[in-house]
C-alpha cells in the first residue's frame, strides 16, 4: 500500500501506546504519546496526497497481548482500519511464569486477523530492557519474543517497527521519572522511527518540527523516593492481580481527524 493511501489508523496496544508520561503542553490531563504523534504526521503526509485521515487510540494501560487479541483487533475490524499498530508484551512478560513462544504464538492470531482485512500492521517489538536495572533480568525472554515477532511479521507481511535496535534507548532522557515510560523526548523519538519505517521521507523533520518547546529532561528521583512512588505501589498491584487500567475505557475510541495536538 502507498503510505498517502493511509486513511483511517488505529493504535492498539498498553500504556506506551496510551502516551503515559507525554502530557500535551499546557494540558497536564491530556495524553499525547507516539501513536498520537505519528498520526499527526501521517495526517500531514495524507494532506500532502489530497487524501482525508482519521485516527483512533484504543490502548490502555496495563493491558495484555490477550487483552489485544480478544478485544483490541476485533474493535479495529470493526472500525475498518487500513493501518494498525501494535505495541504490546511487556507486561506480560514481567510475570514470573512468562512463556515468550506462548505469547508470541497467541499475538501471531491476531496478526493473522488484522492482515487477512488487509490492513497494514506496524507490529512493534520490546524494548531492550537493559536501560533499566530492575528490568535486566527480564532481557532474555524478551530476545527470544522478539525473534519471534520478526518470525510473525515475515509469515504475515506486517512491518516491524524494530524498537530493540534504536541505541537511543538507552539513554536515561528517553524515559520518564518511573523509568518504565516514555519521557516526551523518548515518545518524539518513538514516532519519528515508525514514520520513517512506514517510508515518510520527512519524519524526522515532522516529528520535531512542531510548535511545542523542546522537551525538558525528566527528573532523576532518589532511589527511596522512587520505591515509594512506582515500585511498592506496582508490586502491591501484582501482588493483587489488579492494573492500573481496570475500570479505563480507551482515550479515543473512535476515528476522527487530527486536530491540533493541543
Amino acid at each position: 500500500m502507498s503510505r498517502a493511501a493511509y486513511t483511517r489508523y488505529v493504535a492498539l496496544g498498553d500504556s506506551i501506546t496510551e502516551g503515559l508520561c507525554d502530557a500535551a503542553p499546557g494540558h497536564p490531563t491530556v495524553l499525547l504519546g507516539w501513536a498520537d504523534r505519528l498520526a499527526a504526521i501521517l495526517d500531514g503526509d495524507a494532506r500532502l496526497g489530497g487524501h482525508e485521515f482519521e485516527f483512533a487510540n484504543l490502548a490502555v494501560r496495563g493491558r495484555r497481548i490477550s487483552d489485544v487479541v480478544d478485544d483490541q483487533i476485533p474493535h479495529a475490524l470493526d472500525l475498518g482500519a487500513d493501518l494498525v499498530s501494535v505495541m504490546v508484551g511487556g507486561n506480560d512478560l514481567m510475570s514470573p511464569a512468562a512463556d515468550p513462544d506462548a505469547l508470541a504464538e497467541r499475538l501471531d492470531t491476531g496478526i493473522r486477523s488484522l492482515r487477512a482485512s488487509g490492513a497494514t500492521v506496524l507490529l512493534a517489538n520490546i524494548f531492550d530492557p537493559q536501560f533499566a536495572f530492575f528490568l535486566k533480568p527480564f532481557r532474555g525472554r524478551a530476545a527470544v519474543f522478539n525473534a519471534n515477532i520478526w518470525s510473525i511479521a515475515r509469515a504475515n507481511q506486517a512491518v516491524v517497527l524494530d524498537v530493540w535496535g534504536v541505541r537511543e534507548f538507552q539513554e536515561s532522557s528517553m524515559w520518564a521519572s518511573d523509568r518504565v515510560h516514555l519521557s516526551a523526548r523518548g515518545h518524539r523519538l518513538l514516532a519519528a522511527r515508525a514514520a520513517h519505517t512506514l517510508g515518510v521521507p520527512y519524519a524526522e523533520i515532522a516529528a520535531t518540527n512542531t510548535a511545542e518547546p523542546p522537551p525538558e529532561p525528566p527528573p532523576s528521583l532518589p532511589m527511596r523516593t522512587w520505591l515509594r512512588l512506582y515500585a511498592i505501589p506496582w508490586v502491591a498491584r501484582r501482588l493483587r492481580h489488579i492494573s492500573a487500567g481496570d475500570g479505563l475505557d480507551a482515550k479515543r475510541p473512535v476515528p476522527y481527524p487530527v486536530g491540533p495536538q493541543h
